[in-house]
């Protein structure tokens, strides 16, 4: 299609669209976002709006969907969910500023990680933009909060960067155009310019947004792939979002090995952040604990949660904090009742920079100003003494909002509801102006009724004629010769006077002059708002940590959990545990609450048996969810706890495929065992489930011994292996680091209750039929499931099973078991043997008889 064919619109469309092909183009018309072709279809399919079409040249028809301007967040924080970008474009013209085409040009490109507006943000969680500079055995890695202002970079181990993606969750993740880095993390991914990532452009990009001429005070300027993030993050904000780069004031280096790794799985199967049913928080961790009263607070403990520390000094002044709080109940409900009058300080401290903060929030932020005092004056013991520190009065800074504001603004700046009178004489006199032409005009009316005699006489306004007097087509012979007809309708005549003119000029050039005042006098407050932004940003952080503190010591006593002692030795001793959300969920005192003792003297391995439906993965997760919760400074649900310090926790829980990766349920557990052996230490704790399940009995016996004898020879990680292989317990026999346990079980004339109660000793029955009646399973199935168990038991003793009368006879689904020992025995070199061997092998040869 020939340009020439193309509507002056649609040939301007284009343009712009061809400048961001990967975005859904808003073009403004009139009172609507317009979306064209693809974009359209693709707009009206995700936000379930119609599909229209419109003709834009000769034979030109184009597909069409429109929202309309004012409901632009709503529809916009739809799309930007789903991992679209969008470029808002506007007009950049009035209509009486241009008689042919209106200009119209790209404002701002809206990204998933690039979000600033408050509508489209969740205020209790951080919305980050992330860049990967991956490396041949490290990478970079740089997020940044533009809400916040928080931006950090760090450098580490390759392998370490999945789960520190797990951790930040990100918006959006940018990556080199020509990387092979595939994230596991399923979230939006932008393909940047490989030169984005180069260390030494980014260096450059960095020390010119920071106005300095070294990275040294930034911690990066020897950790290339971490500048080189960092860049990146740089560069892809300057084309899409270029004020947020002129809010940007530091950056801050971090190291993870200051922290646990939480690998992807480890995060689902123990449900820290949602539930893994639901999706929600409700039913995780995260919604146990989150009592926060700001949402400085609730993003503050998503990041502790996801940041276990590894520091025992660190871990124990927060426990003391908690610990404080947690024994001053008054103190405590004081706090809590305080921390409500708190805004979001740290995003508005970032709005008031930014030009954008509303009247309304500079109020609320006076409000949270006002009680910073009162948090620190309840403040009166060490353990928080450096929170109350950053709890100061800022007396000037509510000075300045008092004066210059309104205590309840109205409408938006330059309406006249803004900047409280007695604030500035000349906007004071320009507001007595206005307010002494729209007297006159109020007055007109009475006094014209008066002077001509018409009762039905008023004056309006409309935008295109102005103040005008209407009459009633049946009062026009009283019309006076001074009024002059402006307008003829179907029942009445408008007319104007020189004096309405005259005081109409006035109200209209007051109005914006007045607008135009108050605006420039709302900015320039804005402005000495700014002055006071480190300060602000500090006591938000004050705010966040006092309140996710708070929000832990109002946890252990509504919950009745302990403060855990934290050690540096290879000792996890929990009294009465118990889990979390489980124990949320049921009445108070239902739990069935377990001891877990995993200590050199008594045995890093349990080995737990025990039917299915007993509370076995109730109690592994209680284990590990206990030891996390302690290693971020929380009180735990337990009657007591000693904690050895933990570098890492895994879990191998549950079974799942991944069909497009092309992997089978076994070859998923598989990866995962093998991601577990192989990164797992001596301080790591090792939540392991059914490993061998997933194949034939032999092979996964074969294959969850194995794992057991390496952790116990090899690995010495403090583990609770969980299995239905009943052969596994005979492993404690003749390996010392291993015990066994079992979820007790009563059984009473054929009925089968679950205790939920870990004892010693293992166990050789599974009761899985009982569990297939208790799901409702027919009743003949569950008869010819009993008779099918008692046909294959025999074949291990060798006794004959009865069978029911009315059953077939069945073909074995086993050969008996060949003669192995004698086998074994034949291919013995006796004499070469050594004592520790032959003693090896008896036990194996035992195990092969049992």
């Amino acid at each position: 299609m020939s340009q020439s064919s193309l509507t002056p619109l649609r040939a301007q469309y284009l343009s712009i669209k061809k400048r961001y092909p990967e975005a859904i183009v808003f073009f403004r018309l009139g009172d609507f976002y317009e979306t064209f072709d693809t974009d359209a279809e693709i707009t009206a399919r995700e936000l379930e709006i119609v599909l229209t079409g419109r003709e834009m040249g000769k034979g030109v028809k184009v597909p069409m969907a429109g929202i309309p301007y004012h409901a632009v967040d709503n529809y916009l924080a739809r799309l930007i969910s789903r991992g679209h970008k969008v470029a808002i474009c506007e007009q950049t013209t009035r209509p009486d500023d241009n008689k042919g085409l209106m200009e119209r040009e790209v404002v701002r490109l809206v990204t998933p990680g690039t979000v600033v507006e408050p509508g489209l943000l969740d205020g209790r969680r951080n919305n980050y933009l992330t860049a990967v500079a991956p490396g041949d055995s490290e990478a970079g890695i740089a997020f940044i909060d533009i809400s916040t202002g928080e931006f950090a970079a760090a450098q580490m181990p390759l392998a370490r960067i999945e789960s520190e993606l797990e951790r930040l969750r990100p918006a959006e993740i940018i990556l080199p155009q020509d990387s092979l880095f595939q994230p596991i993390f399923k979230t939006p991914l932008t393909r940047a310019d490989a030169r984005d990532f180069e260390p030494e452009s980014a260096a450059e990009l960095l020390k010119e947004t920071f106005s300095v001429n070294t990275l040294e005070g930034y911690g990066v300027a020897a950790l290339p792939l971490a500048t080189a993030a960092a860049g990146a993050v740089i560069s892809y904000l300057r084309e899409t979002h270029q004020g947020a780069v002129n809010g940007i004031s530091h950056l801050s280096a971090y190291s993870v090995s200051d922290y646990m790794a939480l690998d992807e799985n480890t995060v689902v199967n123990l449900e820290i952040f949602q539930n893994a049913t639901t999706r929600n928080t409700a039913g995780s961790l995260l919604g146990i604990l989150d009592v926060t009263r700001t949402p400085m607070g609730a993003r503050l403990l998503r990041r502790w949660l996801g940041q276990p520390l590894l520091s025992i000094p660190s871990i124990r002044e927060r426990q003391d904090a908690v610990d404080w709080l947690f024994s001053q109940h008054q103190v405590l409900a004081e706090l809590e009742r305080w921390l409500k009058s708190f805004t979001d300080l740290e995003r508005l401290a970032n709005r008031v920079r930014a030009g954008s903060a509303l009247p309304r929030e500079i109020i609320a932020l006076k409000r949270s100003l006002e009680a910073a005092p009162e948090l620190g004056r309840a403040l009166n013991d060490k353990s928080v003494a450096e929170l109350k520190a950053n709890l100061k009065e800022h007396t000037d800074l509510i000075a300045l909002i008092e004066q210059g504001l309104e205590a309840e603004p109205s409408g938006t700046v330059g309406e006249g509801g803004t900047i409280r009178a007695g604030f500035s004489a000349e906007l004071d006199e320009l507001r007595d102006m206005a307010t002494g032409a729209k007297g006159y005009i109020t007055r007109l009316e009475t006094e014209e009724r008066a002077a001509t005699g018409i009762k039905n006489l008023k004056v309006g306004y409309n935008q295109v004629f102005g103040y005008y007097l209407e009459v009633s087509a049946a009062n026009l012979a009283q019309v006076p010769e001074r009024f002059i007809r402006k307008q003829t309708l179907a029942n009445a005549e408008r007319y104007i006077t020189p004096e309405l003119k005259e005081y109409e000029a006035q109200i209209l050039s007051s109005r914006e002059r007045l607008a135009d005042m108050e605006t420039a006098i709302y900015r320039r407050i804005l402005g000495q708002i700014t002055e006071f932004h480190q300060s602000l940003l500090a006591l938000a952080d004050a705010v966040a940590r006092l309140d996710t503190l708070t929000a832990f010591a109002s946890v252990a006593a509504a919950n009745s959990y302990v403060k855990p002692a934290i050690t540096d030795s290879s000792d996890l001793l929990v009294v009465g545990g118990r889990h979390p959300v489980v124990e949320a969920g049921l009445p108070p005192g239902q739990f069935i609450a377990n001891d877990s003792t995993l200590s050199v003297d008594k045995g890093l391995l349990v080995i737990l048996t025990g039917p299915n439906m007993a509370g076995k993965s109730t109690y592994l997760k209680q284990t590990a969810l206990i030891v996390l919760m302690a290693q971020i400074g929380c009180f735990v649900p337990a009657a007591a706890a000693e904690i050895g310090l933990c570098d890492r926790i895994f879990t191998r829980i549950g079974a799942h495929e991944d069909l497009a990766a092309g992997k089978s349920t076994f070859m998923v557990e598989m990866v995962e065992t093998a991601n577990i052996l192989t990164n797992a230490t001596g301080k790591s704790l090792l939540i392991l489930d059914e490993i061998g399940r997933g194949t034939s009995t032999y092979d996964g016996l074969a294959i969850a011994r194995a794992v057991v004898e390496y952790i116990h020879t090899h690995l010495h990680a403090r583990t609770l292996f969980a299995t239905h292989y009943h052969e596994l317990v005979a492993m404690a026999n003749h390996l010392p680091g291993i015990r066994n346990f079992n979820v007790a079980v009563s059984e009473d004339r054929g009925e089968v209750v679950f205790l939920h109660h870990i004892v010693p000793g293992g166990v050789d029955k599974s009761y899985g039929i009982h569990v297939a009646k208790l799901a409702g399973l027919p009743k003949p199935v569950i008869k010819r499931a009993n008779e099918v168990l008692l046909e294959l038991e025999s074949l291990k003793t060798g006794a004959q099973p009865a069978r029911s009368k009315q059953a077939p006879p069945q073909l074995s689904l086993f050969q008996p078991p060949q003669p192995r020992v004698a086998v074994e025995l034949a291919k013995l070199d006796v004499d070469a043997l050594t004592p520790r061997q032959a003693l090896e092998k008896l036990y194996e040869l035992k195990d092969i008889v049992e």
